[in-house]
């Protein structure tokens, strides 16, 4: 007993959308395998507009199993899951009504449809993510919203779940998206000595705003932005009002605003908040610190404004978020 999973990729694919879910895949069924179940997993196969090898982004070739036709015109029997890689070719795949339609009528036929990064294009563009939840890579969140009106896309998750229809981040949250699947049909300790034998995350930390956010201090270009952003990741405790990041950032307040929004695309208020939910997640993660800990230590101060930033950016209360992610 075994999953078959078509990954679809095009031209021009990202080759770790089509890799990462893959071994994931496998490597379930490597665990069943030496452990006699009779439930295998995943046979894990590769699918692309023609039956010959397709180049990624990067160069990497990779060499498909079957055509997307040819699976389409025998129904995709059996096919319990569809995950469509996103890459720059999946963008334009998306305006190719051929590949749509063969995509649409494989959905009909799954158990599980889904995608990576901008693979959610493709579905979006077969009908797919109308009345959906979705997501894809934090950078095209704006771009998905307007191609796809039907669908409420959030710029947040690593990856979505609405239904039997599953939409990741970009690019390494394919993993992710994969490790919450051997989750579900599996059981959490096979995910999790998937994960070990990867060495990844069984389930990572926070959202996408922690590459959005912290992450930006790599490409602000002004040395004095980017140490005030370590700072800020360093010492989410500290008193971080704007005044007195203008004052290290040796600028006026109102300058200061305007270069730090210019250089990564959210105000020094917004930053800073992002910075202390990631903090105060990890701890609620990893820690068996008290809310009230959690909250001075991330530098809320108070439990009730711990709440409430949660409330407003991860729809759940710290206390909620605890029971659903700590480490216990």
């Amino acid at each position: 007993m075994f999953r078959k999973v078509a990954i679809v990729a095009f031209e021009g694919c990202a080759p770790l959308d089509v890799v990462g879910p893959y071994e994931v895949l496998a490597a379930a069924r490597q665990v069943q395998e030496r452990r006699g179940r009779r439930d295998l997993g995943y046979a894990p196969f590769l699918v692309a507009p023609a039956a010959k090898a397709i180049r990624g982004e990067s160069g990497l070739a990779l060499l498909p199993d079957i055509s997307l036709g040819k699976l389409a015109a025998r129904g995709g029997r059996s096919l319990h899951t569809l995950m469509v890689a996103g890459g720059s070719g999946a963008r334009r795949a998306a305006g190719d009504r051929t590949i749509t339609r063969a995509i649409a009528r494989l959905a009909g036929r799954a158990t599980r449809v889904s995608s990576v990064c901008t693979g959610a294009f493709v579905l979006g563009a077969a009908g797919l993510l109308d009345g959906k939840r979705a997501t894809t890579h934090w950078a095209r969140c704006d771009e998905l919203a307007k191609a796809c009106p039907g669908a409420r896309v959030e710029r947040e998750p690593i990856y979505v779940r609405d239904g039997r229809v599953w939409t990741s981040a970009g690019v390494t949250a394919g993993i992710d998206l994969a490790l919450a699947m051997v989750e579900e049909d599996l059981g959490r300790e096979v995910a999790a000595f998937v994960a070990r034998w990867l060495v990844v995350f069984v389930r990572r930390a926070g959202g996408q705003s922690q590459f959005s956010a912290q992450l930006a201090v790599q490409t602000a270009e002004r040395d004095a932005i980017a140490e005030l952003m370590s700072f800020i990741v360093e010492h989410p405790d500290a008193d971080l009002q704007v005044p007195e990041l203008a004052r290290r950032a040796h600028l006026s307040v109102r300058h200061f605003s305007r270069i730090f929004r210019a250089e990564t695309g959210v105000s020094p208020a917004q930053y800073v908040e992002r910075v202390r939910i990631e903090t105060a997640r990890r701890l609620l993660e990893t820690s068996k610190r008290s809310v009230e800990e959690v909250a001075r230590g991330a530098g809320f101060g108070t439990p009730e404004a711990l709440r409430r930033a949660f409330q407003r950016r991860v729809q759940l209360s710290p206390r909620e978020y605890r029971a659903r992610f700590g480490a216990a």
